[in-house]
């Protein structure tokens, strides 16, 4: 993003799109290079131009650049979705992270009934009973159930109250279905 390389006599994108010189001192021209108008246009309709300014004024030096490309996907989410902008975007990882939770709990399940099952067709063994897709803790062995504090637990309370639908969280509704 940022050029080492000197500077052409062409204006940055920042300077075209505010149809002002660009000086050699200019502050948004180490940041938007005069190929990526589309940049600048986006974080110019978020935040405006001053605001951008004195943001980059108030943040040190070695962090201004990634600085700009917070800014920039800021911009462009928010223009995607005006009314959650990032925060719409982690909700929906959020949620996504929770069902990842859940899938990765009912293979573990799997896993220790396939480790559990006998070996032998012959056997009365309860686990033959057993079906990982639809736990019952009053018919599952006893060793299915986590009773310890350990995993389910954590689980169960590390993740978000989920109505049937898998729509609300611990802020309400979630921004997509």
């Amino acid at each position: 993003m940022k050029s080492n390389e000197p500077r052409s006599s062409s204006s940055c994108a920042a300077c075209k799109f505010l149809k002002r010189r660009c000086t050699t001192t200019c502050q948004f021209a180490p940041y938007f290079r005069s190929d990526e108008p589309k940049k600048f246009a986006n974080v110019h309709k978020v935040f405006g131009a001053s605001n951008v300014i004195k943001i980059l004024n108030e943040v040190p030096q070695d962090q201004r650049e990634d600085t700009v490309n917070s800014l920039v996907y800021e911009a462009e989410v928010r223009l995607r979705d005006p009314v959650y902008g990032c925060i719409g975007a982690i909700a929906s990882l959020q949620r996504k992270m929770v069902e990842l939770q859940h899938d990765l709990m009912v293979t573990k399940a799997h896993l220790a009934y396939y480790e559990a099952k006998p070996s032998s067709t012959t056997s009365n063994c309860s686990l033959l009973d057993y079906d990982p897709l639809n736990v019952n803790i009053i018919n599952t062995p006893s060793f299915f159930v986590d009773t310890s504090g350990g995993f389910l637990d954590s689980f169960c309370q590390n993740t978000f109250a989920m109505d049937q639908t898998g729509s609300n969280n611990e802020f309400g509704q979630f921004p997509f279905p």
